[in-house]
């Protein structure tokens, strides 16, 4: 859930300008990542890609869309979205894993020479 101890004075929108619904955080898989895991700070990753994270819970584990950028002071990790409602988070996860989700390459119109 977002923090208005932990953001700047607009803890709903990310860094990508998207919104959070206040209400409906519980549906949303996203996730912030440090500023290093970032390809405009030379990190593989950029906003709007899909990773999958596994190794926090059974329920928490799957497919996120990065939104968002951690504080500078953080390095090589993650943060997600999670509702109130969704269980206690331990402050450190072990032995979780980022992989990077391929893109669907955009369709291609069908067509017949006549």
């Amino acid at each position: 859930m977002a923090e208005v101890g932990q953001t700047d004075d607009e803890p709903f929108v990310t860094a990508d300008n998207s919104r959070i619904s206040p209400h409906q955080t519980h549906k949303s898989r996203w996730a912030a990542l440090s500023r290093d895991l970032l390809k405009q700070w030379g990190g593989p990753f950029t906003y709007g890609d899909s990773v999958r994270i596994s190794g926090i819970s059974p329920q928490l584990d799957g497919v996120y869309i990065i939104h968002d950028t951690m504080a500078r002071r953080h390095k090589h990790c993650f943060d997600v979205l999670v509702g109130a409602n969704e269980g206690h988070l331990s402050d450190m996860w072990h032995n979780v894993r980022l992989t990077p989700v391929p893109a669907r390459p955009a369709p291609q119109p069908e067509w017949q020479a006549g």
